[in-house]
């Protein structure tokens, strides 16, 4: 299978591993973990092969010193014993139940690596084999010369697909990449540890480890990772994602609200997270003394601001939170209000964006993204609060779904660099955007895109926390139209139609009349 760039790459084994599933008896969900599972066998592989290549070529000429595990994790690099290596499982002669023999590679693997114990797939009994032979064959036409994060870029582009066929399913795993980017490039994770309490796949550790990348920097020795999910099959998909992206981190099964696995209170340096929107039944006697909630628990039957407070409570006094909400917590009432109000007084909040709808795979609904910034108390913005309204920001990719450009990333980013008086960042193409909006390259307001708005504003407009109340809308071009004489001829018009519409109505009642009769 000839293939060129990384985005034919995975279109082309997207199509072929889609087909397949198309021929077999699996449904989405029993197909997912198992092919991603293949993806990461195929990347440890290669990770294996390059590092025997380096270790043989250090070998001095002649030694008889046998090459074992403890070169391989000398490199950073997961040991797979013979039964486990990719080229083993292509040549198993036909006739072999080559089910077995994938779910015995992977029992080797996670015996041989402590980390991956109980993480990867072993249901590939479930599949036949010639589907089998075929994923590991198609598998096996990933270039290896390509450059950058091919597998992880594969991996992602797997669970964005699978995630999208499960809709609300896939929702509760996955967080749509570009989302997950803008949170990244607001928050700024140079380094620190970074916390996320409903981590799903893993999504906001992986771009956090390609924001440090892109800054010239290494994750592994910048930042580290801490999550927690109350799931064990999306655990599994979080630590392969993390494992193809060349990441490690401390991930551990929990329900969030009732169990504080990392005892976060103060602990880290950064926060973000999708959490599951409005969610009742959660029983509040549980949390009655639990630090992490120190404005109080809402009265409502509604988890939103129990969510904000265990993100809050998480930080450091120099930490940063960016995470998903849904619209109806940035104008709620009565007692979420309180906790609200008293975190706008604290300056706590920092930026709030309007996201447009059609951007997950849960729902349709637009949502907000909030931003809170324990640090900026030491600025000059610590009474002030950036309102971005995005929701005329978007890119179409299909009639249901949307997300942003990496250029429309960028800008919006670049507005809350202007506004934290940093350098603007230009090289996704923002350029031309940035000197439209922002001539002098500094910031200013712009009706229906961006606004500075003071606490005391805020508290004029009931502590409201909802972008669209500040910002405005765009004003109208002067037509040269005058505004009285267009109204007048349009009341005009109206009255005409009026007239026709009762016409109609009599003739229409006349003929209903005419039928009866018959």
């Amino acid at each position: 299978m000839a293939i060129g760039n990384n985005n034919e790459i995975e279109k082309k084994l997207w199509a072929a591993a889609d087909q397949l599933r198309a021929n077999s008896q699996l449904s989405s969900q029993e197909y997912s973990v198992p092919v991603l599972g293949l993806i990461f066998l195929r990347y440890a592989d290669h990770k294996f092969t390059e590092a025997e290549k380096k270790i043989t070529k250090k070998q001095p000429a002649g030694s008889r010193r046998k090459i074992g595990k403890a070169d391989y994790q000398a490199k950073g690099v997961m040991y797979l014993p013979e039964e486990a290596r990719y080229s083993h499982l292509l040549n198993l002669p036909e006739g072999k139940n080559i089910g077995k023999a994938v779910n015995d590679a992977m029992k080797a693997i996670e015996a041989e690596n402590d980390e991956l114990k109980g993480v990867l797939p072993q249901t590939y009994t479930r599949f036949e084999n010639d589907v089998l032979v075929a994923l590991l064959k198609q598998f096996s036409n990933i270039p290896m010369d390509m450059e950058g994060d091919v597998f992880g870029k594969i991996y992602e582009y797997f669970l964005g697909k699978f995630a999208s066929s499960e809709g609300k399913k896939g929702g509760e795993f996955f967080t749509p990449t570009s989302i997950v980017k803008l949170i990244v490039d607001v928050i700024e994770p140079f380094h620190g540890r970074i916390y996320d309490p409903a981590c799903g796949s893993g999504g906001m550790f992986v771009q956090s480890a390609k924001f440090v990348e892109r800054h010239k920097k290494r994750p592994s020795a910048e930042i580290s990772v801490f999550g927690e999910e109350k799931t064990a099959e999306t655990i599994r998909l979080c630590k392969m994602n993390l494992a193809v992206h060349g990441l490690s981190g401390d991930v551990k099964q929990g329900n969030t609200y009732y169990e504080d696995i990392h005892s976060s209170v103060g602990k880290f340096d950064f926060v973000m997270a999708n959490p599951p929107f409005n969610v009742n039944g959660v029983d509040k006697e549980k949390l009655k003394d639990d630090k992490r909630f120190p404005y109080g628990l809402p009265k409502p039957d509604n988890g939103n601001y129990l969510w904000i407070q265990i993100f809050l409570s998480a930080l450091n006094n120099n930490g940063r939170a960016g995470f998903v909400m849904a619209n109806s917590a940035s104008d709620a009432r009565q007692s979420e209000l309180e906790i609200r109000q008293k975190m706008i007084e604290d300056n706590l909040v920092d930026v709030m964006i309007s996201i447009g709808s059609n951007f997950f795979y849960t729902v349709t609904l637009p949502c907000t993204l909030w931003f809170l910034d324990k640090g900026k108390k030491k600025t000059d913005r610590k009474d002030k609060v950036l309102f971005i309204d995005a929701r005329h920001i978007y890119n179409q990719i299909d009639r249901a779904h949307r997300d942003f450009l990496p250029e429309q990333i960028e800008f919006i980013s670049n507005i809350v660099r202007l506004y934290r008086g940093e350098d603007v960042e230009t090289d996704n193409g923002s350029e031309k955007r940035m000197k439209e909006h922002f001539p002098k390259g500094k910031y200013r307001n712009i009706d229906g895109l961006c606004r500075i708005v003071t606490i005391k504003e805020i508290k004029s407009h009931g502590y409201s926390l909802n972008p669209g109340r500040y910002v405005g809308v765009v004003g109208e071009e002067n037509d040269g139209i005058n505004f009285y004489e267009r109204l007048q001829e349009l009341n005009k018009e109206l009255e005409r139609l009026n007239f026709e519409a009762k016409g109609l109505e009599s003739v229409i009642v006349r003929n209903v009349a005419d039928i009866l009769k018959v």
